[in-house]
C-alpha cells in the first residue's frame, strides 16, 4: 500500500450533472434540487480510497443566465461535497464555467479550458488522467485537453451522447451504466487482476 501512496497520484475529472447528480433541463438552481444518482457517492469513495484525486469539471451557465447566484452555486457544491465525504470520498477541487454558450469562452466544455486550468494548478499529467461524462461535450473536452481515457456513462444524457459521438467518429474508451461501473473499470484498468 505504501508503494501505491508514493506513486504519482492519478486524476479523474468528473462532470457533475448527469454523472454525480440527477440532471434537469431546468438546471439545478438550489440545494433542494440537487439529488445524487444512486451509487455515485460510493463510486467516488471507491476511487478516492484507491488513490485517485477527483476534480469536478462542470458547465454552470445558470450563473451567466442569472438563474442563481455564486453563493447558491457554492451551497450546491457544499451539499455535493458533504454527501460524498460521508461515504468516505473526497472531491479535491471543482472547476466550473459560469458562461452561456453565446459567450464563446475557452472554459465551456467542449473547450478544454477547465481541464487545462486544473492541469496547471495541480501539475497533472493528462496522459495518466481520466474523464467521466454523460454528454458528447464532456468526451470532446477530454479529447481536446489530451486526457488519456474518456468514459461515457448512460445516466443523464449518455444514450443520446453515444449516438452523437459515434456520428463524429469518437469512441469512448468505456461506456457504462453509471459512475459506479466507470469507477470499477478505471480501478481495474490501472490495477488489472
Amino acid at each position: 500500500m505504501r508503494n501505491k501512496e508514493k506513486a504519482m497520484r492519478q486524476f479523474i475529472f468528473l462532470d457533475r450533472d448527469g454523472v454525480i447528480n440527477v440532471d434537469s433541463s431546468k438546471y439545478i438552481k438550489n440545494e433542494s434540487e440537487f439529488k445524487f444518482i444512486p451509487k455515485s457517492p460510493e463510486a467516488i469513495a471507491l476511487l478516492s480510497q484507491n488513490g485517485f484525486d477527483i476534480i469536478v469539471i462542470t458547465n454552470q451557465s445558470l450563473i451567466g443566465r442569472k438563474m442563481a447566484s455564486q453563493k447558491t452555486l457554492d451551497a450546491i457544491f457544499k451539499k455535493m461535497k458533504d454527501g460524498i465525504n460521508k461515504t468516505g470520498g473526497e472531491i479535491k477541487d471543482i472547476f466550473f464555467c459560469p458562461h452561456t454558450p453565446e459567450d464563446n469562452c475557452y472554459c465551456r466544455k467542449p473547450e478544454p479550458g477547465l481541464i487545462l486550468e486544473a492541469k496547471k494548478k495541480y501539475s497533472i499529467d493528462l496522459n495518466q488522467s481520466f474523464m467521466v461524462g454523460d454528454s458528447a461535450k464532456d468526451i470532446e473536452c477530454a479529447r481536446n485537453a489530451g486526457c488519456s481515457k474518456m468514459l461515457l456513462v448512460k445516466t443523464g444524457n449518455g444514450i443520446k451522447a453515444q449516438q452523437q459521438l459515434f456520428q463524429k467518429g469518437i469512441i469512448p474508451d468505456f461506456i457504462g451504466k453509471n459512475l459506479y461501473e466507470a469507477a470499477l473499470w478505471i480501478i481495474n484498468s490501472v490495477n488489472p487482476k
